[in-house]
């Protein structure tokens, strides 16, 4: 208090928790009426003390003096580097590790997955013969189907001691272990669908291709990928979206810490991790409650904008 103006005395915070555990119910009273009286108790007992309470229970003739305190704003809510919900007396609430969390892991899984899905589905659909094809595509697809809490078990077993033993590291959940696990999760859904997409290319423009000159390849590049680009495309968002949602395999293998993050050796949270391992334990209609639903909104909001995005760089020219 004396750094403040003050008198030489010790800061002590207090709040309604605390209030509520010192007292018994009768004390409280049914309604809580009592509490007003029961914080002017101690104030008077401790004239350092600092009350966090609801502005209800505040009582204007009583020996202490209301402090105004600014809401949380927007900028702050945003851009705040700090995510503890629950420290007490009041919270913090920093939504920018958990975004920068999001799009670093699911970014990087895109960027893995995006090499191998495509070289794998023009495989299967130009290259392959029809006995290995019969047997890849509904291997596939059945990958699609796995449940992504055992693609955690995996990467708990797998890809967590791999990547501690390579880089050399204390511990394994990183951001790079997720990111291959959702670059896994992302492979099955691309492959399958932009397969299907280039096997729409009619067989005429193939052999048109063909009599001309052009070799597989040069087909494949010029003819096939440039007609079936809407369904690649289609691909590509469906398999950053199943990256940037999904849930329990990165809560598993990320390391679950809401810190900016500033490499890939290092453990991360995401939104849909984060609202998974609090929302159960957030008080409804609190403010960890609402802001756990603000994060929702956001993560939607970043799913439309990397969707609008892959939309409008994607070519849309089409061979005639």
């Amino acid at each position: 208090w004396k750094e403040l103006g003050g008198r030489d005395k010790k800061i002590t915070p207090y709040s309604f928790d605390e209030i509520l555990e010192s007292y018994t119910e009768e004390e409280l009273g049914e309604d809580l009426e009592h509490v007003p009286a029961l914080f002017n108790e101690q104030i008077k007992q401790d004239e350092g003390i600092v009350v966090f309470a609801l502005q209800y229970f505040y009582n204007p003739y009583g020996p202490g003096k209301k402090l105004y305190v600014d809401d949380i704003s927007t900028i702050d809510l945003f851009f705040g580097k700090q995510w503890y919900p629950t420290t007490k007396p009041a919270a913090q609430l920093g939504f920018w590790p958990l975004i920068l969390g999001t799009l670093l892991v699911s970014i990087v899984a895109i960027l893995f997955a995006l090499p191998f899905a495509l070289a794998a589905s023009i495989y299967l659909a130009e290259l392959a013969s029809k006995r290995v094809r019969s047997f890849m595509k509904p291997t596939i697809e059945l990958l699609a189907g796995i449940p992504s809490v055992v693609y955690g078990f995996f990467g708990l077993a797998v890809i967590v001691p791999f990547v501690k033993d390579l880089f050399d590291i204390p511990v394994g959940e990183t951001a790079l272990a997720g990111a291959i696990v959702l670059a896994i999760m992302a492979l099955p859904t691309i492959i399958t669908i932009a397969e299907d997409s280039l096997r729409t290319t009619p067989r005429a423009m193939r052999e048109a291709s063909l009599a001309l000159g052009a070799n597989k390849w040069q087909t494949i590049l010029k003819v096939s990928i440039p007609y079936s680009i809407s369904g690649i495309t289609a691909a590509i968002i469906l398999g950053v979206g199943r990256a940037i949602g999904e849930t329990m395999a990165i809560l598993m293998v990320s390391g679950n810490a809401a810190v900016i993050p500033n490499s890939l050796l290092k453990p991360v949270r995401t939104i849909p991790a984060t609202i998974a391992a609090e929302l159960g334990e957030a008080p409804f209609g609190g403010l960890h409650f609402k802001s756990l639903f603000a994060l929702g909104c956001i993560l939607f909001v970043i799913t439309m904008a990397v969707n609008f995005l892959v939309e409008v760089m994607s070519p849309k020219r089409r061979v005639n």
